[in-house]
């Protein structure tokens, strides 16, 4: 005969339960005698708590998977024993055995967080049966955190997020080359990341326990680079009131990021090429040498190659700077990554002002994402906290977003429309059913906003509900009302 699902016949096989350790709460020694027989011959390990608090202490310890525990107790009551549980371990779950079929004590219970709860007296075969059941739901939402971690750990590296094909393939070469000592040239326009990819490099290498130091060779002016790279010693010049070392130096045994290395004056270049060539620095103003051992990492958002043709930088140094190059996209070329981007800045922005925000609206993310994003990451990073610094409910929604990017979605839908060649009728007709949805469905609303009286709203609304749509647009909305 055929076992129903509800049977013993089907509950997990005993080398399951013998992966799981249940924690036994109670203040009569019989009853907890009782229970650890019958749940070590059905194959769990079992410890006992002679009481609320010694069962809340246990816990606190670790490696206890369940909890079942008896409600009336002398030092700490079973519900106070869940609600310091709960707090302990969330995910861990806990059966109350009431008594007398208390049923107030058994719905405070559930509301407490409780799994289950078991009137006495019970079989034993019922407490194993929710035994089971919450394991099995303990082991799924176990697995659900597992794959969710294992999700983000791929779509992130660090500070670096990035769903789209083509941010796993920078992911993949960070990884590859970060256990190297090539230099490394990292492209990209301005604003996609390009530091976080040498942070990133340096983090995954040998050399992270050592100095990452960064300098970004355009906010320097050309008479300062030099010293700054390299050092001076007292009297090189002017203002060298006494030594100095350079960012080489600073950067002896570790990564030294150089941002902006287009902008490199071209007399300054044959000394980085000693550098990298030889480790040796040469600080103004003296002839000692001093040798370091720096991995140097540079970045640009200018075409290098029409650099090279023009003169402006020493094909060695290309070579040797552009050892492995990685390129980062612009954010428009990458739009899978915009959502969780936007996700990852509202978090931080949200807890650095202290406001409980859930996300973005629907609407919103439409909106986001049909916009080119011309500063990249950097743009939307500030987009982000500037909606932050206006939201006044739990979504972020349109009217909390940058005017440049709304007139943007204007000017799409427009040039859409005229592309499909719609009507007038058409666009007017997708305007007020779109206002409408917006205003909740309140018609008096609606119409004040769309500047019309109510009675030529409520003509073309059943003009509309008695004509099929021609062309493209929003839906009614869901519930019209006054």
């Amino acid at each position: 005969m055929a076992s129903s699902p509800n049977t013993i016949d089907n509950l997990p096989a005993t080398r399951e339960r013998a992966r799981a350790v249940i924690l036994v709460v109670d203040d009569d020694a019989a009853q907890r005698a009782s229970l650890k027989d019958d749940l070590e011959h059905e194959g769990f390990a079992v410890e006992l708590a002679d009481g609320g608090r010694a069962g809340v202490e246990r816990v606190k310890r670790g490696g206890i998977d369940l909890v079942v525990s008896d409600v009336k107790m002398p030092d700490l009551d079973g519900l106070d024993l869940l609600r310091e549980v709960r707090s302990v371990d969330p995910s861990l779950c806990v059966i109350i055995i009431t008594g007398f079929g208390s049923l107030d004590t058994a719905i405070r219970a559930v509301k407490l967080g409780a799994y289950d709860y078991l009137p006495k007296p019970f079989e034993t075969d019922h407490l194993l049966l929710l035994i089971d059941k919450a394991l099995a739901e303990r082991a799924l939402r176990s697995e659900v955190v597992r794959l969710r971690e294992e999700v983000n750990r791929r779509e992130r590296l660090d500070n670096l997020i990035g769903r789209s094909p083509a941010m796993q393939e920078v992911f993949s070469l960070i990884r590859r080359v970060a256990g190297s000592q090539a230099s490394v040239l990292i492209t990209g326009d301005s604003g996609t990341g390009k530091e976080l990819v040498a942070r990133a490099i340096h983090a995954h290498g040998p050399r992270k326990a050592r100095p990452f130091v960064a300098m970004n060779c355009s906010a320097i002016p050309e008479t300062l680079l030099e010293s700054e790279l390299f050092g001076y010693a007292r009297g090189a010049h002017s203002t060298a009131r006494t030594d100095r070392q350079g960012l080489f130096v600073e950067a002896d045994g570790g990564t030294l990021f150089l941002d902006e290395i287009a902008e490199m004056p071209l007399a300054l270049q044959p000394k980085l090429l000693r550098v990298l060539q030889d480790g040796e620095v040469r600080p103004l103003g003296t002839n000692k040498v001093e040798r370091v051992d720096v991995r140097v990492i540079a970045a640009t958002n200018r075409d290098l190659t029409a650099h090279l043709r023009e003169g402006h930088l020493r094909e060695d140094l290309y070579y040797r700077l552009n050892v492995v190059q990685i390129h980062l996209p612009p954010l428009r070329a990458r739009n899978e990554d915009v959502l969780p981007l936007a996700e990852h800045f509202l978090t931080h922005a949200a807890g650095r002002a202290g406001k409980l925000l859930r996300g973005f609206s629907e609407s919103a993310k439409k909106i986001m994402l049909s916009y080119p994003f011309p500063g990249n990451v950097r743009e939307l990073e500030n987009m982000v906290e500037r909606a932050v610094a206006l939201a006044e409910g739990e979504l972020i929604g349109p009217d909390d977003l940058p005017p440049a990017m709304l007139e943007r979605r204007s000017q799409d839908r427009l040039a859409t429309a005229v592309t499909q060649g719609l009507t007038l009728d058409q666009l007017e007709r997708e305007y007020i059913e779109r206002v409408l949805d917006a205003e909740g469905g309140n018609k008096t609303r609606t119409a004040l906003r769309l500047g019309l009286d109510r009675k030529t709203l409520y003509r073309k609304l059943e003009e509309y509900a008695a004509a099929p749509r021609s062309g493209p647009g929003g839906t009614p909305p869901k519930n019209p009302g006054e």
